[in-house]
């Protein structure tokens, strides 16, 4: 499957969060909301990786939706955080501006896919390439 913004984004992202999670818990020992961080975080590109091998649109979907709902529980964990003195404030600005750009994109997409699912009925014959030719996901596609 091909690379797309959003997939790129989600995954830098992902690192991001997974070298938070190591530096809280070797700098800060802090373990608990340090998984919270790292669970959430590496989800969002976990489902919009998935969200790219989806068999109907309805499974596109639901894969967009959960990332989008991991993208807002991560900006929650990240600053709570901030505000428990366990993150700077330069570096949760940079992390809080990438994970609000992924929430704005999603949050787009899914409105998208929602207005699309109530004017549009799913065809038998499912094509997952269909996709990328809806104004949402061309988010999706770099091609577009």
């Amino acid at each position: 499957m091909r690379d797309t913004p959003i997939k790129t984004k989600s995954y830098t992202f992902a690192i991001r969060m997974v070298r938070l999670f190591q530096w809280l818990c070797k700098e800060k020992n802090e373990f608990v909301l340090s998984k919270q961080i790292l669970r959430c975080g590496t989800s969002i590109g976990a489902n919009v990786e998935e969200a790219s091998g989806a068999y109907s649109e309805k499974d596109f979907s639901s894969k967009v939706q959960i990332a989008f709902k991991e993208s807002l529980e991560t900006r929650y964990w990240l600053r709570l955080l901030h505000d428990t003195d366990y993150i700077e404030t330069p570096a949760f600005e940079s992390m809080y501006a990438d994970c609000d750009e992924l929430v704005r994109l999603l949050s787009s997409t899914t409105k998208t896919l929602r207005e699309k699912a109530n004017s549009v009925q799913e065809s038998p014959d499912f094509d997952p390439d269909s996709l990328y030719s809806f104004p949402c996901t061309q988010l999706l596609n770099p091609n577009s």
